[in-house]
């Protein structure tokens, strides 16, 4: 009995130092730094694994990078990219049809005023990201800068990871949005729903933005999270498998996909409603089509000369 106790409370702890091994381990960025300081430091209060993402044009943008750089936080820079959908475009948003010149100037002059920053994610950009061609501008000149890409997937196909391969730009990707919804249950059930995913998955990465409701939640379920669950900063995900479930996207900017020539024909509406067929009509028809089939012709020449002959 004594050793099968001792076997218990050996095994239980090889558990114990195991469990941690194969933790999830879950990346939390916060969007949108930048404009509104009082609910930012409230994020910067959180603890130092929990990321942020500035906005490089925001009014507060150099001063929040560096606070929280020196609050221990991972600073990325959160840069326009262009949407689908049509709305106000921030000052220097991201296009696919621009040059590879302006996007590097562009770039360039983000990494001045986000001090400190070693990745770079998108704010909007579904049209942008599901450009190929607009991405392997944006990849390359993120290489010249040794920057991260964190690919928010505001859309399916998006093209980041196609884009980065040949650059040595690493891609991690977005798989959970914090708050859509303003409603605390809501960004209760996400955060959940981001701990789900990472244990699942090995890792997540969950993106929010400091809302008062999402800061409220941030700080009661950031400290109490489960054993198996480990706080990291994004960057310590680049080496985690990425999948990449795209579709080659190889339209030029600008331009729109090609017409598809093989869409079949509207039918024309008669003007008058057609004429009832009477079931007369069908087998008359039929009997005519007999009638004058090539098979009824030749018995009947054949026939016809019979009968000739048979007179003769």
């Amino acid at each position: 009995m004594l050793y099968l106790r001792r076997l218990v409370v050996a095994f239980a702890s090889t558990l114990a130092l195991v469990a941690p091994v194969y933790a999830g381990k879950l990346a939390l960025v916060i969007d949108d730094f930048g404009y509104r300081p009082h609910n930012e430091n409230q994020v910067l209060a959180l603890p130092p694994a929990v990321s942020v993402a500035v906005l490089p044009n925001a009014p507060h943008a150099r001063e929040m990078a560096t606070k929280a750089h020196n609050d221990g936080h991972e600073v990325l820079i959160h840069l326009p990219m262009a949407p689908l959908s049509k709305q106000p475009l921030e000052k220097d948003t991201l296009r696919p049809e621009m040059s590879s010149d302006e996007i590097d100037r562009i770039v360039r002059e983000a990494v001045n005023k986000v001090p400190y920053a070693v990745g770079m994610n998108n704010h909007m950009g579904s049209a942008m990201t599901s450009s190929l061609f607009g991405m392997q501008k944006v990849m390359q000149a993120l290489g010249r800068y040794n920057l991260y890409f964190l690919d928010s997937m505001t859309i399916g196909n998006s093209q980041s990871m196609r884009a980065a391969a040949g650059t040595g730009v690493k891609v991690i990707k977005r798989k959970v949005f914090l708050d859509d919804s303003q409603n605390e249950a809501d960004i209760r059930f996400q955060f959940n729903r981001a701990i789900a995913v990472a244990r699942r998955s090995g890792s997540a990465i969950a993106i929010g933005h400091p809302h008062p409701t999402t800061v409220r939640v941030l700080q009661q379920m950031v400290y109490n999270l489960p054993p198996d669950i480990t706080l990291v900063r994004p960057s310590s995900l680049l080496n985690e498998p990425q999948t990449d479930t795209s579709t080659p996207n190889l339209t030029p900017p600008g331009q729109s996909a090609p017409r598809n020539p093989f869409r079949g024909v509207k039918l024309c509406k008669p003007k008058h409603p057609p004429e009832p067929i009477y079931a007369t009509r069908f087998f008359s028809v039929i009997s005519e089509s007999v009638s004058q089939s090539n098979v009824v012709a030749y018995f009947r020449h054949q026939w016809q000369g019979w009968g000739q002959i048979k007179a003769n």
